[in-house]
């Protein structure tokens, strides 16, 4: 299928605009460039939204807390923002996170974890464990049932989640119960068809990656080290997954790699690709009807795994 209608019409603004691209700024430059918040649609008012932070390896860890209703023990979402673990925060994920806390029927703890190149790896995995492990040892805190905790992601982020699975596996109890990952990183070696296919001019570039894994990793880390790149682990004993990915994204190939190789493992999955999307649609759901229509479903896997976990 060809790149959809409203990607392209987003692409061509985008291009008509012109400027400096990210990967030629500095990483300050860079944080400072945000997409508009109505690209994602309007905003989901829910019951109630607090900051706060949990303690963390280097410090307390900034949160933001969704609660969709007055509600003592709903299931959870730990949620982890994309950009590259360079750019993005609470703000840049505040309308998904809203969204999903409504649909989804769930507590979401967005997570504003350490960002490179200041806080190289392990700095963000170390913050996204530490807040992950927090919330299900401390659920009543957040109103959260500790025993239905997942972790979700878009981007690097979903690589963080995914990595915070793999930890979680042995040291957390209970257990997570499940995970969203939404065109996830998950192999910073990756040379698939989609990569070389649609690594220019589709939003997400190699330039681009290659200039976040520059800051990401020091000289010397291994990319295929299985928590800079999760598809590399055993993945036996993870939780059941949602893996969404978009046609058009440079990434689209080791998403899917990653759901089939989950599903090898034994791990229950469900793999969605998104037919002419580009990688930021799930965000842009105010003007790319499959991002709303990835929302639903993110938030429908969501509730059908409180429903099984219930039953368990």
């Amino acid at each position: 299928m060809a790149l959809h209608q409203q990607c392209k019409a987003f692409l061509d603004q985008l291009a008509s605009m012109g400027g400096t691209p990210l990967h030629e700024m500095t990483p300050i430059e860079a944080r400072g460039v945000a997409l508009p918040p109505d690209l994602a649609g309007p905003e989901q008012p829910v019951h109630r939204v607090i900051d706060r932070t949990v303690p963390g390896p280097a410090g307390r860890i900034p949160v933001r807390i969704y609660t969709p209703i007055p509600a003592d023990r709903l299931p959870g979402l730990v949620y982890f923002h994309g950009g590259g673990m360079v750019i993005g925060s609470l703000d840049s994920s505040d309308r998904p996170c809203r969204d999903l806390a409504h649909l989804g029927g769930r507590v979401v703890v967005s997570v504003d974890y350490r960002l490179a190149p200041e806080h190289p790896f392990p700095a963000a995995v170390d913050d996204a464990y530490a807040a992950t492990k927090y919330v299900i040892e401390n659920a009543g805190e957040f109103g959260i049932d500790g025993s239905q905790v997942a972790v979700g992601g878009e981007s690097a982020g979903g690589n963080l989640a995914a990595v915070t699975a793999l930890r979680c596996r042995q040291s957390v109890h209970p257990p997570l119960a499940f995970q969203l990952l939404i065109y996830p990183q998950v192999d910073f070696t990756d040379d698939s068809p989609s990569m070389r296919e649609f690594g220019n001019g589709h939003f997400i570039t190699s330039d681009l990656l290659a200039y976040f894994e520059r800051h990401y990793l020091k000289a010397g880390q291994d990319p295929r080290h299985h928590e800079v790149s999760p598809l590399m682990a055993d993945l036996r004993g993870l939780p059941p997954a949602f893996v969404l990915t978009a046609e058009c994204d440079p990434l689209r190939d080791q998403g899917e790699a990653y759901a089939r190789k989950l599903e090898r493992a034994g791990v229950p999955v469900t793999l969605k690709r998104y037919e002419g999307m580009i990688h930021p649609f799930f965000s842009l759901g105010g003007i790319m009807d499959g991002g709303r229509v990835a929302i639903a479903d993110a938030a429908a896997a969501l509730k059908r795994a409180s429903e099984v976990q219930a039953r368990a």
